[in-house]
């Protein structure tokens, strides 16, 4: 046998299946469809490396790792193949896949995950080889979400998400392929659309999957007009609202705590906030605002969740400014940021006032943040734990809010010279005359401090 070549040396070493250091479910039988309900227990990752360099690969297959550890697996190990595009049959080509049956086989895994959307198709060849479960990246963050989603709007839109996810991917299993609904099969239950020529169980299963969807839409849109409704009253008060935003687990929560001083659950966990929280906080210079937490985003972020929690995220696109926490202490963060603004751009955000917030600072390494702070200049370093450069970023987020200045003619008592001095300070001061009983004034200010003004001129 004659050895390869340098040129096909390099070929076969590029195409091998790269093996990714410090990454250290079964099939059913089932009778009706396979619903893919994510068993993780010992699980093998695979990514296909078509762009970029390497050491990006590696840090997608670990994130992999981090979000199947997040959804309750061991993992027993990660390879990473190059190729110009993912193999349209088995994903990694048939010669990887028998190497990749080989791997699961001596690893003892039960599961082979995959960093990335798999087609109905790729997903069956695979299995077929492999001879274990093959789980794509896609239904692994749809499981996760499901696993923490806990209130009924939440839980409702991860269902629509999996079943949209689903859908196409249904498939019968075992002799349910062959099974038909026709003529009067299925009694009382089978109804108008079940009779005649007969109908397959998966058609039939389709077709149940397709009414659970537009029931879920329904009580979706009775959600939806209620946050609606919460939404808009808090912009005809007036007050102003800021978004966080940000990749998953860069510590949104615990900067929202640290800002407003409530208790939102922390967990360092992926996605442990899918429903979006508000709390009330004062600026600096004065100003009330909501400040909302937001479910986090992920690189490859499911296009099914996206739209499934599209009324949620409207809290990220009617906001008056957007506070995009970053975690300082990642790697790469402008990695992350650009993640973000993928997702922000799907939900119309990406024009919204942005404030970078680069959390994690007081552990972040010096020359990453300052990496960051070079290309974005909108920038802040904080801390959520520590409380560093919280009054920076609450006086960023206070010069970026819009100022709707109106017309006010009152007269402030002597004793409120504060607000007097708010008014010369904040808004546009027309005259002052000094009278018996107070300054009549006649200024332009914001809405927040014309109420304010109001009530003391009244009381």
């Amino acid at each position: 046998m004659t050895e390869p070549t340098v040129g096909e040396g390099e070929l076969l070493d590029r195409q091998a299946l790269r093996r990714v250091g410090g990454l250290s479910t079964e099939l059913e039988d089932v009778s009706e469809v396979e619903y893919r309900r994510v068993r993780l227990e010992r699980v093998l990752l695979v990514g296909v490396w078509t762009s970029g360099t390497l050491s990006q690969a590696e840090r997608s297959l670990r994130e992999l790792a981090q979000l199947a550890e997040t959804a309750g697996s061991a993992v027993v190990g990660g390879v990473v193949q190059r190729r110009s595009a993912p193999d349209p049959a088995t994903y990694v080509g048939s010669g990887k896949a028998n190497e990749l049956r080989d791997l699961v086989q001596s690893s003892g895994a039960d599961t082979v995950i995959c960093d990335g959307e798999l087609s109905p198709g790729q997903l069956r060849t695979l299995e077929d080889i492999v001879k274990v479960k093959v789980v794509d990246r896609t239904w692994l963050i749809l499981d996760i979400f499901a696993q923490h989603a806990r209130s009924r709007e939440g839980k409702a839109q991860v269902s629509l998400a999996q079943m949209q996810y689903l859908l196409p991917r249904l498939r019968g299993w075992g002799e349910s392929l062959s099974r038909q609904a026709g003529g009067r099969a299925g009694g009382a239950t089978g109804g108008v659309g079940t009779r005649g020529p007969g109908e397959t169980k998966i058609e039939t299963d389709r077709r149940r999957i397709r009414s659970q969807m537009a029931k879920i839409r329904s009580q979706l849109r009775t959600m939806d007009r209620t946050r609606a409704t919460q939404r808009h009253a808090r912009q005809r008060s007036g007050v102003p609202m800021v978004a966080l935003a940000g990749y998953t687990n860069a510590g949104k929560s615990s900067l929202l705590n640290r800002l407003t001083g409530s208790g939102v659950l922390v967990d360092d966990s992926l996605f442990a906030t899918l429903d979006p929280t508000v709390r009330k906080v004062r600026t600096p210079g004065g100003r009330d605002i909501t400040v909302s937490d937001t479910v986090g985003f992920v690189r490859h972020l499911p296009h099914e969740l996206v739209e499934a929690f599209r009324s949620t995220l409207e809290e990220i696109r009617d906001a008056d400014v957007i506070v995009h926490v970053v975690d300082g202490s990642d790697e790469v963060p402008r990695e992350q940021i650009a993640a973000v603004r993928e997702v922000l751009s799907q939900i119309d955000a990406g024009d919204v006032p942005e404030i970078i917030a680069i959390n994690k600072a007081d552990v972040a390494e010096q020359n990453v943040t300052a990496g960051v702070l070079r290309h974005e200049p909108h920038a802040v370093l904080v801390s959520a734990r520590s409380g560093l450069g919280i009054g920076e970023l609450l006086a960023a987020i206070d010069a970026d809010l819009p100022r709707t200045l109106v017309d006010v003619d009152v007269v402030v008592p002597y004793e409120r010279g504060d607000l007097l001095a708010r008014v010369y300070r904040e808004g546009d001061v027309v005259s002052v005359d000094h009278e018996e009983h107070g300054s009549h004034l006649k200024a332009r200010v914001a809405e927040e401090l014309a109420r304010e003004l109001d009530s003391v001129a009244a009381g």
